[in-house]
């Protein structure tokens, strides 16, 4: 794959996907700045340089923008909880708008934009969905998915003859790299643990390698048509497939005891409460519960044939993401010691 032209700026690079694609990008001998807030700790023996600010601050935005040839907007929220909408429509639509603002007054040749499958409405039953190119905030469920749609609305919009935009809409990621700890990390974790000893009976969702997301975003970059939108997924499982592939990685029998939707629907305010009241990580929300229930049969054939993409299975990707967490949690007790 040939390399990209000139300086890539990353927005988002202590996240999940951008940790990943920072980690891509590199690997490719590009040349990266990446915009943080603040340094947590985990860019040790990356070559890039650091800019500090926020994409809710212009100001910093620009300044980390001079001299790019290729932004990559990964900077957002995600939020399945209820409470914090305000946050989230001034982080992920408020910053993308200021990121597009940024872009255009530096003289960016490119923006790649990381939106969601979330922005795109689910289709009845089980009907495969692809690429859409207008979205609509309104016909959608829950907070999040309306930020990024609007987000992507406001991007494809944006583009004009000194700005290039591609778009790309990740599924729900996992793999290593989770330093945040994502709602499936959370869930992962917990279940190495021995605190989810049930299954789910009901559920299902599209889960992709944040490695292989990385790729989608960099094959975007270099070979994304200016002005399309690009299906990043994976393999659709069971959740109770994926407490399977979890206990075998861990040497432990599936738990026998599979809860139905019935069952785990009046505890779902009681959960979200938990949450909040404790800081925790939520994974089993009214919202993602939903989302669960919801088509989630998304096609990356045009990803595939236009951007190389090609996803590995979830037993690999779940696979990596343990050995990841086990490893981080040795070098925790190590530090301890």
């Amino acid at each position: 794959m040939a390399m990209a032209k000139g300086l890539s700026v990353l927005t988002g690079a202590t996240g999940h996907i951008g940790y990943a694609l920072l980690k891509e990008l590199e690997s490719n001998d590009e040349n990266v700045r990446i915009l943080i807030r603040k340094d947590p700790g985990i860019f040790e023996g990356f070559r890039c340089e650091k800019s500090y600010g926020d994409v809710t601050d212009l100001e910093s935005l620009e300044k980390a923008f001079q001299g790019a040839d290729t932004v990559y907007h990964l900077a957002g929220i995600i939020d399945i909880n209820s409470g914090n909408d305000g946050m989230v429509w001034d982080v992920n639509l408020g910053g993308t708008k200021n990121v597009v603002d940024a872009c255009k007054r530096c003289g960016v040749r490119r923006l790649v934009y990381a939106s969601s499958v979330d922005a795109i409405p689910p289709l009845p039953g089980n009907e495969l969905m692809t690429e859409i190119s207008s979205f609509s905030p309104d016909i959608l469920d829950g907070t999040y998915a309306k930020t990024k749609a609007a987000a992507t609305q406001f991007v494809l919009d944006s583009r004009c003859d000194g700005l290039e935009v591609v778009v790309t809409h990740p599924g729900a990621c996992i793999g290593p790299y989770d330093f945040k700890i994502s709602n499936i990390g959370e869930m992962v974790r917990l279940f190495l643990k021995g605190r989810i000893p049930v299954s789910l009976s009901f559920g299902e969702y599209n889960f992709v390698d944040v490695r292989d997301v990385a790729k989608g975003l960099y094959g975007a970059a270099l070979k994304g048509r200016d002005g399309e939108c690009y299906i990043l997924t994976g393999e659709r499982v069971t959740v109770d497939e994926v407490i399977g592939i979890l206990a075998e990685k861990r040497g432990s029998k599936k738990p026998s005891l599979k809860f139905p939707l019935g069952s785990v629907k009046p505890f779902l305010p009681v959960l979200e409460f938990y949450y909040k009241a404790f800081n925790k990580t939520p994974f089993l929300t009214r919202y993602s519960v939903r989302k669960l229930l919801s088509n989630c049969n998304f096609s990356y054939a045009k990803a595939q044939k236009e951007l190389g993409y090609n996803p590995m299975t979830v037993k690999q990707s779940l696979g990596d993401m343990v050995d990841w967490i086990r490893e981080k949690e040795v070098e925790k007790q190590t530090v301890k010691k």
